[in-house]
């Protein structure tokens, strides 16, 4: 069974960075491009960030371009998100997902808060 785990969340200050992680396991991670998306009760699921399966190309969706930067450690079978000059609009569970787009599995969340 694929499984996908996040971890690295909590609550921080405006402004402030965390560092998300999503540890893989069952699969050959090395394969698939990876994903992170994160979701909200008053606003819904929100694509973030994917990278491709070599690590060579990211993407991101506007609304955190040049604050949070995608990475991916394939000898580890890991997917980081460094979140930097975060705000109260980035509080979200963040989920990390295998693939892009169509991403067929996702992990259990980790919760990021940003609050004064």
């Amino acid at each position: 069974e694929v499984q996908l785990v996040e971890s690295g969340g909590g609550m921080v200050h405006p402004g402030g960075s965390l560092r998300l992680s999503c540890a893989a396991s069952e699969f050959t991670f090395s394969n698939y491009d990876m994903s992170w998306v994160r979701q909200t009760p008053g606003k819904g699921p929100e694509w973030v960030s994917a990278i491709s399966s070599g690590g060579v190309r990211e993407y991101y969706s506007d609304s955190v371009k040049g604050r949070f930067t995608i990475s991916r450690d394939n000898a580890k079978d890991t997917l980081y998100l460094q979140m930097n000059s975060l705000k109260p609009e980035d509080t979200a569970l963040y989920y990390c997902a295998r693939g892009y787009v169509a991403a067929d599995y996702w992990g259990q969340g980790t919760q990021v808060t940003v609050s004064s």
